[in-house]
């Protein structure tokens, strides 16, 4: 199908909306996206019609809700191309993921093993590899970054060892929009016997992952990323590594059989997913998912791509402006901050002309220390928006500036 931007905007309600009594302009797109009226009327259709818990009951609405549920884990695990079905588990986000992951390697890794992070990671995916160096004993590594925010991969590769357990880098970075080498950075770890994670956060509203062909060890993502809602994500675990680690929390459907004496396991996926989930977000994910690829991810990228290089071409024009993160691959999120100006206060005055931006550390505060900032404007982009609203962006910028001066 044709890409059709104002068929596109038609299916969001929210996007019709006025904010501060002008048309809003959503741009604020890495920390959560718009929901698409058919995510929205799956949610309506699950609380309306067949609302149960699943994978316990014989009744009709049980079974209806698992059938709906696990049908959306097949969706999820074709998207992804992973192997099998049970290599996805269902998390609360991806923060929830990697503190799994986490948890599980805390048994496993002893004190002088190394781990790895790269230096523009969101602090979900710095703080609780912290946390388990603190409780293991094993060091964190960090892959320094260039001033162009891209990370410098012959640092990298003197940094692995036969020391080196685990390595952790985002996708893409929130907060800068580079798309790292996630490919080399795998086989790399991978030549030394270590596993990685990918934080796909940022990534996977903007392409798709072939999970098999990167041949990752564990892959996490949010569906509130996605189109889809909040609560729900995902954590690709393969096999080997889903066998290895311990469950995360001991409860209800991840057991095999409970005594009082002694309690054995489930297998893959439900060794990792304790208690009643998310049942209607993860129905909800598998419809975000449908929608995605209704549209295909060839034409987002290549209008997110036209969006991204037009922004930038003219936010540049405003004299004292400066972009952060200006690596040769990007996605669709344009950083900056004007010469003299806190970037709060002018997204404060954006927001009064219905601009939504992020401003901030964008949970990257390690990023802004290198850059020795406050933090950035972050304007970030997806396949609803428009060039008239790159143009009300960069007007409301420019105005906002003429005020601050």
């Amino acid at each position: 199908m044709p890409f059709d931007i104002q068929k596109i905007r038609n299916d969001f309600p929210i996007l019709s909306r006025k904010v501060n009594g002008c048309p809003l302009v959503y741009l604020d797109n890495a920390a959560t996206s718009q929901k698409p009226q058919q995510v929205i009327d799956c949610i309506v259709d699950y609380y309306s019609n067949y609302n149960a818990n699943i994978h316990r009951g014989v009744h009709t609405l049980s079974q209806e809700a698992t059938n709906a549920y696990e049908a959306a884990r097949k969706k999820i695990q074709k998207h992804f191309n992973a192997k099998e079905a049970f290599e996805i588990i269902f998390t609360a986000g991806t923060t929830h993921g990697i503190n799994l992951v986490a948890n599980g390697f805390s048994e496993i890794l002893k004190k002088g093993d190394e781990i790895i992070v790269s230096a523009m990671e969101h602090h979900s995916n710095i703080v609780p590899w912290q946390m388990l160096c603190e409780k293991t004993g094993a060091i964190l590594k960090v892959i320094p970054m260039n001033e162009e925010g891209v990370l410098v991969f012959s640092e990298y590769e003197k940094l692995l060892s036969q020391k080196t357990k685990l390595v952790f880098v985002n996708h893409i970075s929130n907060a800068l929009g580079t798309i790292n080498p996630i490919e080399k950075i795998i086989e790399k770890a991978h030549e030394v016997g270590a596993a990685v994670l990918i934080d796909g956060a940022q990534s996977c509203s903007h392409i798709k992952p072939d999970l098999q062909k990167l041949d990752v060890d564990f892959y996490v993502t949010s569906a509130h990323k996605m189109c889809g809602p909040t609560g729900v994500g995902i954590l690709y675990i393969k096999e080997e590594w889903g066998n290895k680690l311990p469950p995360y929390q001991g409860g209800g459907e991840m057991i095999a059989e409970v005594t009082f004496e002694k309690t054995t396991y489930a297998g893959l996926p439900h060794k990792f997913e304790a208690g009643t989930p998310n049942i209607c977000g993860g129905i909800a994910f598998g419809a975000a998912i449908d929608y995605l690829n209704s549209i295909g991810f060839e034409d987002i990228e290549e209008h997110e791509n036209e969006l991204l290089k037009y922004a930038t071409e003219k936010l540049l024009e405003i004299e004292g402006l400066k972009i952060y993160g200006t690596g040769p691959n990007k996605t669709s999120v344009v950083s900056f901050n004007i010469e003299g100006i806190h970037p709060y206060d002018i997204g404060t005055i954006v927001d009064k002309l219905g601009i939504a931006v992020r401003t901030g550390h964008h949970c990257a505060q390690p990023i802004m220390d290198f850059y020795k900032i406050p933090g950035t404007v972050r304007a970030s982009f997806a396949f609803y928006n428009t060039l008239e609203e790159v143009d009300a962006l960069v007007n409301a910028v420019k105005k906002a500036k003429m005020m601050l001066e």
